[in-house]
């Protein structure tokens, strides 16, 4: 490959515009954006236009056989994330796409086949991994200062956070609500914290009570009358190696906060809570708790994407992989299944290394 990332983007919709072409820009000469695809032609265009971006298509098929390209950033919506990056692996190229990996365990399974089988980088927009609270406690935990993690807290909770726009209500085009939107950033963060343990058994429960009628938005008004998704989940996770999670996430609920994402772990020689960073431990017969005095700003989403371009460039694994992804899809997927039949799933698949 050469030393330039020839970049094309699937999907041009707000996660596009805001988080990925300003980020692939700012890696300069690594990088050159050559191709944007949207079934909206208007929103192809304009977003080319805003950013120079030379060829604009509606098909992604016909973007990938007709321009050479390397990388591609797959922004739709989740339900076209999994042909997408298919067709993107088949064409050669590497993926990053964003969150969560699919609608299915099968459709996660056969992205990490495949990326295999062709070669090519597969990651996943979990950007919460780059930031540096998760980079700091990473470090914490690979010394083994917490000593064996058995047990953890994933909250996602926003007190009338339902988006006003796009599709985030939509369970057809999304495959659920808050738990594959935004409480799988946290249980992500975790499960990295973690050392990514396979999953064994969830147990889940969600609930439709404040999204399906009018109420203040702070995030813009909802459309309240075609609110197909939960708006709070809830469940527990067990993992193979005795560790569990408990998991907490909703777009509306009666809490105090607005908004708060956090993950808190325990371990055997020590705890912590990631957002703001504290670490619990005892020491010399006293119980300390630790908190940095200094942490790096850098934004998440611009480490994520220029992880991923060094990561292509320089052919080596990406921090988050196929692997995981299969995971996570596992426990999104059990948890939905869990709550519709009112008991615990048991997950007793193995997936290959």
């Amino acid at each position: 490959m050469s030393k330039t990332l020839r970049v094309g983007i699937i999907g041009a919709g707000g996660i596009a515009k805001g988080a990925h072409i300003p980020n692939y820009l700012k890696c300069k000469d690594k990088v050159e954006i050559v191709a944007v695809s949207d079934v909206v032609k208007e929103k192809a265009e304009k977003l080319a236009k805003e950013f120079s971006i030379p060829h604009v298509f509606t098909s992604y098929e016909e973007m990938l056989e007709s321009v050479q390209i390397d990388a591609i950033s797959v922004c739709t919506p989740n339900k076209f994330h999994y042909p997408a990056t298919m067709a993107a692996l088949k064409a050669g190229c590497h993926v990053l796409c964003e969150k969560p990996p699919a609608m299915t365990p099968q459709e996660a399974e056969d992205m990490d086949d495949t990326a295999k089988k062709a070669g090519k980088i597969l990651t996943y927009g979990f950007h919460y991994r780059h930031a540096p609270e998760v980079e700091a406690l990473k470090r914490f935990v690979d010394g083994g200062e917490l000593g064996y993690i058995y047990a953890a807290r994933v909250t996602a909770m926003r007190r009338r956070g339902i988006p006003g726009w796009g599709v985030f209500t939509n369970k057809e085009l999304q495959g659920g609500g808050p738990l594959i939107d935004i409480g799988v950033h946290m249980l992500d963060t975790a499960l990295y914290l973690m050392g990514y343990p396979e999953p064994d058994t969830v147990f889940g429960v969600t609930y439709q009570k404040l999204g399906n009628r009018k109420g203040v938005g702070l995030m813009g008004s909802w459309d309240y009358e075609n609110f197909s998704i939960e708006d709070m989940a809830r469940g527990m996770i067990t993992f193979k190696n005795g560790a569990s999670i408990l998991l907490e996430t909703a777009f509306a609920a009666n809490v105090e906060k607005h908004d708060e994402m956090n993950v808190t772990l325990i371990g055997e020689q020590g705890g912590a809570d990631v957002f703001p960073l504290k670490i619990y431990q005892e020491k010399h017969e006293t119980l300390i708790d630790i908190t940095p005095s200094h942490l790096p700003k850098k934004g998440y989403h611009e480490l994520e994407v220029e992880r991923f371009v060094d990561a292509c460039l320089e052919e080596r694994t990406p921090l988050s992989t196929g692997l995981q992804g299969v995971y996570l899809q596992r426990i999104i997927n059990g948890l939905y299944e869990s709550a519709e039949k009112g008991e615990a799933i048991k997950l007793t698949e193995t997936v290959k290394a």
